[in-house]
């Protein structure tokens, strides 16, 4: 499983081999079950996560009571809370395991020693906040041109993999939209 994240650093930048063995000791392993809480809103954030295996969501509880995902990460794919993160600060955010999940984790002082030691790595991960943040314009950009059925079909057109594993009613939470109005555009696509 460990070079499953190997092979997704050469991705990204040329890495060696040899080197990695001196890499996953700044890492730990965390195993989740579903629905395990691995970061509380209001706590310190103090890692940064790596689905190795699993789905995680991202999610706040607005004032009225009701969870907002903001983020999911499946294989490959980190999952913090950056500012809180970079800034050691609490989270206003909750991650949480959609399914049995497997992790690497890394503290932030873990992280900025690993990038001391392996330069290399600062590509990788300026490549992967890149990335991430164009995703989040891409998402802004859909919330502003498309309307809630465009939303909810190019959403599970587009990412296949997260519409057959997350429940339902995350992706509504996800889109803005209720579970109701998701079982009648499921349905209308259906016919």
């Amino acid at each position: 499983m460990l070079l499953q994240f190997l092979e997704h650093i050469r991705n990204f930048t040329e890495f060696k081999k040899e080197d990695f063995e001196r890499i996953q000791e700044y890492f730990d392993i965390g195993m989740y079950g579903k629905k395990d809480i691995i970061l509380s809103a209001g706590s310190k954030c103090t890692y940064n996560y790596f689905v190795l295996q699993g789905c995680l969501h991202m999610f706040f509880t607005g004032e009225n009571g009701i969870q907002r995902t903001v983020q999911f990460a499946i294989e490959d794919w980190w999952m913090t809370d950056n500012l809180a993160y970079q800034k050691g600060k609490n989270t206003d955010f909750t991650i949480q395991a959609v399914e049995n999940t497997t992790l690497l984790k890394i503290s932030r002082e873990n992280q900025e020693e690993l990038l001391k030691e392996f330069p290399a790595l600062e590509t990788y991960f300026r490549k992967i906040y890149e990335i991430s943040y164009g995703a989040s314009l891409m998402r802004m950009k859909y919330a502003f041109d498309f309307t809630k059925e465009e939303m909810y079909c190019h959403f599970t057109d587009s990412f296949p993999e997260f519409a057959q594993r997350v429940p339902q009613y995350l992706i509504a939470s996800f889109l803005g939209l209720t579970p109701e109005y998701v079982s009648e555009i499921r349905a209308k696509r259906r016919s």
